[in-house]
C-alpha cells in the first residue's frame, strides 16, 4: 500500500512506479429506427454468437459519445444522429461502467462490421431475449421499451451487483 493511499496497488519493485488499475468504461448506443432497435450478433468472445447493442471499450483521447458512435460504426456501420445520454450502469464485480446513448438511425444502410456476424432491427416482440450477450443489455432494452410507452426517456442509472465469479456484464 503506497504511502498516503488506502488500497493495495501494484508497485514496480525496480522503480517504485505505482500501476493503478481502474474500472473500464464501455460506451454504447441504443440505435432506433421507427419502432425497432438495432442489435448486433457478436463475432468475438466473450459471448460470440449472442446479440448485443453496439458497444465497446472507450479509447484514450475520445469522449464517451465519440466512443459510442465509433463502436456503432465498427460493429454495425451505422449512420446515427447525435444521441442523448440514456443509461449509466456500474458493474463493480467486473470493474466496468457501461454508458449508453439513445439515438435514431438516419438510414437503413447498416451492415455487420468485423466484430459482428449479423445486424438486424427488432421490435419488442422480436428481441431475442434469451440470446442477449449480457444482462446489462436486457436491462437497457427493458428500460427502453417501458419508456417508449410514455414517450419519456429519462437517464437511467443503476448499480448492477452480481456474484464476482461470473462474467455478468
Amino acid at each position: 500500500m503506497p504511502v498516503g493511499d488506502n488500497r493495495e496497488r501494484f508497485i514496480c519493485i525496480s522503480c517504485s512506479h505505482i500501476h493503478y488499475q481502474n474500472p473500464r468504461i464501455i460506451a454504447g448506443f441504443l440505435p432506433t429506427y421507427e419502432n425497432k432497435v438495432l442489435l448486433c450478433k457478436r463475432a468475438i468472445e466473450p459471448r460470440a454468437g449472442y446479440w448485443t447493442l453496439p458497444a465497446g471499450f472507450l479509447e484514450n483521447n475520445e469522449t464517451v459519445e465519440q466512443g459510442a458512435i465509433r463502436e456503432s460504426l465498427e460493429e454495425a456501420n451505422t449512420n446515427i444522429e447525435n444521441g442523448s445520454l440514456y443509461g449509466v450502469f456500474s458493474l463493480p464485480h467486473i470493474s466496468q461502467i457501461y454508458i449508453f446513448y439513445r439515438g435514431k438511425l438516419l438510414d437503413l444502410n447498416f451492415y455487420p462490421g468485423e466484430e459482428s456476424l449479423a445486424t438486424a432491427l427488432f421490435d419488442e416482440t422480436e428481441i431475442p431475449w434469451q440470446d442477449l450477450a449480457f444482462p446489462v443489455m436486457k436491462k437497457i432494452l427493458t428500460y427502453y421499451f417501458e419508456d417508449k410507452k410514455s414517450g419519456v426517456y429519462p437517464v437511467h442509472s443503476e448499480d448492477l451487483i452480481y456474484p464476482s465469479k461470473t462474467n455478468s456484464a
